[in-house]
């Protein structure tokens, strides 16, 4: 997923944007909320990471913004705000989770997957793709009875696949799954990572379309 940290706190944002960066996810982190809306506006991201106190602004009013906007996409707030009508007005306000610091990275990684999932309009973690068994909680792939070792990067562009099954995938929006601002990208990357894939989980799992993209083939 391409996700957005906002937050100014830079031992924690280093921490969590390590730690997303871990699972196989493209991290841009911003620390103040006029750079969050210069993102949004010109990035399609999966996922927000919002903290609610920035040195210019309530994380509130940004998302209140978003939602009023038409932007649908995912929040998950982290806070050190751990009153109860703190965490009603965030969900009230349109956020899908909310975390109180400090807390468990794995926690939040897990929160992540969970919120993916939903947003993808299957909250099953456990999916059968033809002779593969996938859990999208543990992040593991069985073919055949066997593991299937994936790197976070293989993980990461085979779950943009399984989160959008048959769609159409261009190169660009999976290199966007990659890749976090500033990333250097070789023009060669999505093909060699396709090719891991097919060695890995069979060729006919992912096919392409000449010039448009990639889909994944669910029979």
């Amino acid at each position: 997923m391409r996700v957005l940290l906002v937050e100014d706190a830079v031992g924690l944002g280093d921490a969590v944007r390590e730690q997303i960066a871990d699972d196989g996810h493209a991290v841009d982190w911003v620390q103040c909320l006029d750079h969050a809306r210069s993102s949004v506006r010109t990035t399609p991201y999966d996922l927000i990471l919002l903290d609610l106190m920035l040195p210019d602004g309530r994380g509130l009013d940004f998302l209140r913004q978003q939602r009023t906007a038409g932007d649908v996409t995912p929040v998950i707030i982290l806070t050190a705000q751990d009153q109860i009508s703190e965490r009603i007005a965030g969900l009230n306000a349109g956020a899908d989770d909310y975390l109180v610091k400090p807390f468990d990275l794995f926690e939040l990684s897990a929160r992540v997957a969970a919120v993916a999932r939903r947003y993808s309009g299957n909250p099953n973690p456990h999916i059968r793709l033809g002779d593969l068994q996938v859990d999208m909680s543990a992040r593991t792939v069985q073919r055949g009875g066997l593991i299937v070792d994936l790197t976070a990067r293989e993980w990461a562009l085979f779950e943009a696949f399984v989160q959008r099954p048959t769609a159409l995938l261009s190169k660009s929006q999976l290199e966007e799954r990659l890749y976090a601002f500033g990333a250097e990208i070789e023009s060669n990357t999505i093909e060699v990572y396709i090719s891991r894939l097919r060695k890995k989980l069979g060729r006919e799992m992912i096919e392409t379309v000449r010039g448009m993209g990639y889909r994944l083939i669910c029979e």
